[in-house]
């Protein structure tokens, strides 16, 4: 029987990552926490992966994309090394062999989510890159990917920063990087995942400590 978690995406999902426990994968010092699959191994999924120290993953080939964000440490391959804030996509068809060293890395990582015209290979470090004023004071936004209908970004919000209600076409996704973000329907701390469904709404905002969110819309079915 096929793995199935969060697969119906018509249901907004909320996620206290932090809460889950980490489950091995089959390769050793390699653990995860799984946020939405549909599949076994090879998977469209959205994941939390934690690499221990000098753990090694075995080639593969990525037959439906790879998108990941370096939460902690410093991710590595034979291609390069991606430190903490790194955003990467890797498109269809591209390989790599992940071989980590001695600070470990957690990535925030999404698989089999390509579009097959979406071809650009990309890496952002995060870190080195300036932000840009947002909609409306208080907001900045550092854009990471844009591609049809799909868009990629983070957010910073300032303390006690609101923003317009706003309907979601083609869903949004977030993941709280820093900080406490905030809507009518709850509370979200740093690491809590929220996938909300195509022609959603909400109203945000921020409290007294601000927040940094990973964010993704237009990219959930119609």
């Amino acid at each position: 029987m096929t793995l199935k978690i969060n697969e119906d995406f018509d249901k907004r999902v909320i996620v206290s990552s932090n809460k889950l426990a980490w489950v091995p994968s089959p390769m050793p010092g390699v653990d995860r926490k799984m946020l939405d699959r549909i599949g076994d191994e090879v998977a469209r999924a959205t994941t939390i992966v934690r690499y221990r120290p000098y753990s090694e993953f075995s080639a593969h080939l990525h037959s439906g994309g790879e998108e990941f964000f370096v939460l902690e440490g410093v991710f590595s391959d034979e291609h390069n090394n991606y430190p903490k804030g790194s955003y990467v996509r890797n498109p269809i068809g591209t390989q790599h062999t992940p071989k980590i060293g001695a600070e470990g890395a957690t990535i925030f990582v999404k698989l089999h989510q390509f579009s097959s015209n979406d071809t650009e290979q990309k890496i952002i470090r995060t870190t080195e890159q300036a932000w840009l004023p947002g909609l409306v004071e208080g907001l900045s936004v550092m854009p990471l990917h844009e591609f049809e209908h799909e868009h990629v970004a983070l957010v910073k919000w300032e303390p006690n920063t609101s923003f317009n209600s706003h309907r979601h076409w083609g869903g949004e996704e977030i993941l709280v990087l820093e900080g406490t973000f905030h809507d009518e329907y709850g509370s979200y701390p740093k690491g809590t995942w929220i996938r909300s469904p195509h022609l959603s709404t909400h109203t945000p905002f921020t409290k007294d400590d601000g927040a940094i969110i990973y964010v993704k819309t237009g990219h959930l079915p119609a």
